[in-house]
């Protein structure tokens, strides 16, 4: 098994933006998808997006369709997500999942295993 790490999260006023990273090690970055979760305080796991090994196609939430980007650097072996017009609601830890096939399919026979994650909390 791989190992993800998770950079980028914090404290963020309400409308404000956050960019958080993953770093990937240990496995074929540029051949797997590749995806965002994400569990809030007293909640379960809610897939927030993915992205394609190529990059081509991604996938999002409803709850953050226009508002979060999802990309990646094969080369650098890196994954990001975008956070803009940021939420209460958007508080939560959020981690970085390794998906089972190249595809952005976000269901959960998809996902294999996930980062220690980072904190992302957004209040005035």
């Amino acid at each position: 098994e791989g190992q993800l790490v998770e950079s980028g999260g914090g404290l963020v006023q309400p409308g404000g933006s956050l960019r958080l990273s993953c770093a990937a090690s240990g496995f074929a970055f540029s051949i797997y998808g590749m995806s965002w979760v994400r569990q809030a305080p007293g909640k379960g796991l809610e897939r927030v997006s993915a992205i394609s090994s190529g990059g081509e196609i991604t996938n999002y939430a409803d709850s953050v369709k226009g508002r979060f980007t999802i990309s990646r650097d094969n080369a650098k072996n890196t994954l990001y997500l975008q956070m803009n017009s940021l939420k209460p609601e958007d508080t939560a830890v959020y981690y970085c999942a390794k998906q089972r096939t190249s595809t952005a399919v976000m269901a959960a026979y998809n996902y294999d295993y996930r980062g220690q994650g980072t904190q992302v909390t957004v209040s005035s």
